[in-house]
């Protein structure tokens, strides 16, 4: 996982779920990225254990350090926010190897690989609107042209970073363009603006397949087009609607077949636009806002996973 000095304890969907690995009297390896390494094919860490506690201000203690095989381990949580970039890589391969030799990674290596947050939704275009990938800037200009109104979004990025709302005939479009496709570097999405997004871009979150049955709405700040917390968007939960209830449908299927354990779908009105495979979050506004413990829930399955 990322530092977890620098985590926001009252929010952060990882040290929920540390929690409750702490509740079930499991024992917790702490690492990062940096941690992981490989020696003749083996791939290890150095890792801490960890104690955890409720409390905003001090919220955990490291305990004896020192070095594992990740085989050795019995589930291995790959919890490391975007961006996804070569190391975000590399770490899969030594994950990879592990699984290979019988742990339970979540969310799979190889699916973390393979299912880009945005480009992923190109297998289910029935959850999605009118979308345009391509790195070549006068490609995304017809499409802008060509819907009139688009959100253009780099394929990498999170918490809303190089967003941009556009409109046919905005002078900024060129400039825009050259920015987030990096001078016609960098495949770069466009889609079709969905003004539901008023009312809020859904985070709906999905254990094995299963969905939750509430979303957190998280709506756009004052004078904001981004539904991102990491934007200023404020939030509130919600039972799923029928449309809702339908796109996990036709998406849960596919990620429990890839081993997509825990993932977070992001809805606007009718349409899915991301589906989020690294490091899900809103675990803590669900559960304190509807009485939940989406945790034990994940954990549950994890346990039903190890058990195969």
């Amino acid at each position: 996982m990322d530092p977890i000095e620098s985590i926001k304890p009252w929010k952060d969907s990882s040290f929920a779920m540390l929690l409750e690995a702490q509740n079930r009297g499991w024992q917790i390896y702490y690492m990062g990225l940096d941690d992981l390494y490989m020696d003749s094919s083996i791939s290890y860490a150095r890792y801490q254990l960890l104690r955890l506690q409720d409390d905003n201000d001090d919220w955990f203690e490291k305990g004896e350090a020192g070095i594992c095989r990740l085989d050795e381990l019995d589930a291995i949580l790959m919890r490391k926010d975007p961006p996804f970039d070569q190391e975000y890589i590399y770490s899969t391969y030594l994950l990879e190897q592990a699984e290979e030799n019988g742990v339970l990674v979540v969310n799979k290596p190889s699916s973390l690989r393979d299912c880009n947050e945005k480009l992923y939704t190109r297998f289910f275009p029935q959850c999605c609107v009118e979308t345009r990938v391509s790195r070549n800037p006068e490609l995304l200009l017809e499409f802008i042209n060509q819907q009139r109104d688009v959100i253009v979004k780099p394929l990498d990025g999170m918490g809303g970073v190089s967003v941009f709302r556009v409109q046919a005939g905005d002078t900024n479009t060129n400039v825009i363009l050259e920015t987030v496709t990096r001078n016609g570097t960098s495949q770069t999405m466009v889609q079709r603006y969905i003004p539901e997004i008023a009312q809020g871009d859904k985070r709906i979150l999905l254990i094995n397949g299963e969905v939750v049955p509430y979303a957190l709405a998280r709506l756009p700040a004052e004078g904001e087009n981004r539904g991102n917390i990491a934007a200023g968007a404020s939030t509130r939960g919600q039972a799923l609607t029928e449309r809702d209830r339908w796109l996990c449908e036709q998406i849960g299927p596919a990620l429990r077949d890839k081993g997509l354990v825990f993932v977070g779908i992001d809805v606007i009105g009718d349409y899915v636009t991301e589906i989020n495979v690294t490091s899900p979050t809103c675990i803590r506004e669900l559960d304190q806002e509807f009485g939940l413990n989406i945790s034990a829930d994940l954990f549950n399955c994890i346990d039903q996973l190890i058990a195969r």
